[in-house]
């Protein structure tokens, strides 16, 4: 999203040569996360939609921001609430993640021709979740979800590091496999008067890219 050290390209420097005066970040992906970011034209915009994203602007309505991801295993119950502290800035704070599970797969018959190549060639089990935040710590999904026992594919932080790379000589996986797919902003007077609820579809290396569907 923004430059800092080792980056030499981010959505803020592209937006700052393309417009003037520069479009200004809400809020933020990991760096690795695909889909919905949203900027804003004006510094008053920017102000109104952060109080928004915060849940100052709006007691009754909050902003809603789904993600679709895959992960490890097949997570039990089916579907259920997150809730595990995690610690910022030294201090722990209390997380809610919300998950629903789409669809149990098998990776393996999806990529045959390189089984063969594979160190072994067992199935892996995988899920596709849908995701919803109930707070916005600092990489809360990919760390819940590792820390009930089914991270990301592709999480180079917090993730199963031999199943990734079995993954990356199975079927090529070279990327994080979560996506920020929707996002629902509540009516606001003199910002979005009828509100506003936008979608992404999946990038096409997520595996069978019509796993939503």
């Amino acid at each position: 999203m923004q430059g800092g050290e080792g980056i030499k390209v981010s959505l803020d420097s592209i937006l700052s040569e393309k417009y003037t005066p520069r479009p200004l970040l809400v809020h933020r992906l990991d760096r690795d996360t695909s889909g919905i970011i949203l900027v804003a034209k004006t510094k008053e915009a920017a102000a109104g939609f952060s109080a928004l994203f915060a849940g100052k602007a709006n007691k009754n309505r909050s902003v809603i921001k789904q993600y679709l991801g895959v992960c490890a295993g097949i997570p039990e119950p089916p579907q259920g609430l997150i809730r595990l502290k995690l610690e910022v800035r030294g201090t722990d704070k209390e997380s809610k993640t919300h998950y629903k599970l789409i669809r149990a797969f098998s990776i393996s018959g999806a990529a045959k021709a390189a089984v063969e190549t594979a160190d072994s060639p067992e199935e892996i089990s995988c899920s596709l979740l849908e995701l919803e935040l109930g707070t916005g710590r600092m990489h809360q999904i990919r760390r819940h979800l590792a820390g009930i026992g089914h991270p990301l594919l592709g999480d180079d932080k917090y993730g199963d590091f031999p199943l990734n790379k079995k993954l990356r000589k199975l079927c090529g996986l070279k990327h994080l496999l979560l996506h920020a797919s929707r996002l629902v902003i509540p009516p606001s007077p003199g910002l979005v008067p009828t509100g506003l609820d936008v979608s992404a579809p999946l990038p096409n290396y997520f595996p069978n890219n019509n796993l939503s569907g």
